[in-house]
């Protein structure tokens, strides 16, 4: 079981490391051997793989509506860089590298930032929403998820999760990336939009599939640390049907740890 505990950095050891694991990418992406996806097709990709939704606005305890309102602002401007992008066999999908810095100048607002476990604000806000939808939607699909990075924080209470925990991706650009590779024989294809209530998504493909998925959790735990405060824990695993319903894999897709930024602990309401 991995112990966490909260990390105090100086403003300067966040600014200079910041800027180090940029540069870091920047050097990565410019000498790796990997092959990136970096076109789009306009016309979809025949088979429907996976779909999902998630509402856009959502009341978050302490969290004025402006941010999410800015969100969606900055939603509309990344779904545009995304959109109907196509990873061909042998290519890799980079969530930054499509993106690009997110500045005010391209158009992004102020909106919703997790920084150490603290709400706050930064241009182009709320984009973890996109990544953790693309990212859930990829593990419903035969693509393959060679980076992901988890929160280090569970900031807000489970209110009507219809999904597991810990099966989001957070992003930071450009150090912290969500890549996908496409390990397959088919061309994949990223569908994205937005409706009054939701942001969509959905991956096509040029053949039908082949599996079906089922993510779910186990081992599911609270602990409490020694330094005083929560730890969250948990399990994704996936399971993999064939085409007859039969079951042909349980796999281990990540495991989670985070820390709890508010009391897990609920008092049971008075009774006379």
């Amino acid at each position: 079981m991995e112990i966490l505990k909260p990390i105090k950095r100086s403003p300067i050891r966040i600014y200079f490391g910041k800027k180090y694991y940029r540069i870091k990418r920047y050097m990565e992406w410019i000498f790796s051997k990997e092959r990136f996806s970096l076109r789009k097709e306009e016309t979809l990709l025949s088979h429907s793989v996976f779909s999902h939704k998630t509402i856009l606005l959502r009341e978050l305890k302490d969290v004025d509506m402006w941010l999410q309102h800015n969100k969606v602002k900055n939603l509309k401007i990344a779904i545009k860089k995304l959109n109907k992008v196509v990873i061909r066999p042998g290519e890799t999908f980079s969530y930054w590298r499509l993106l690009g810095n997110t500045t005010r100048r391209k158009g992004y607002v102020e909106g919703m930032v997790l920084h150490y476990g603290q709400v706050t604000t930064g241009i182009g806000g709320g984009l973890c929403q996109l990544s953790n939808l693309i990212y859930w939607m990829t593990l419903h699909s035969p693509l393959t998820v060679t980076e992901r990075n988890r929160h280090s924080y569970d900031v807000f209470p489970d209110s009507n999760r219809k999904q597991p925990f810990g099966s989001g991706a957070t992003c930071a650009y450009n150090y912290l990336d969500l890549q996908i590779k496409n390990n397959t024989q088919n061309s994949y294809q990223l569908v994205l939009y937005l409706t009054d209530k939701h942001l969509v998504g959905e991956w096509r493909s040029d053949s039908p599939s082949i599996n079906h998925y089922k993510v779910y959790e186990k081992d599911h735990l609270i602990t409490f640390e020694y330094w005083g405060g929560y730890v969250r824990h948990n399990r994704i695993y996936r399971k993999i049907f064939n085409r007859s319903n039969m079951q042909i894999d349980d796999e281990l897709i990540a495991e989670n740890h985070a820390i709890m930024m508010y009391e897990p602990l609920l008092e049971k309401p008075f009774q006379k």
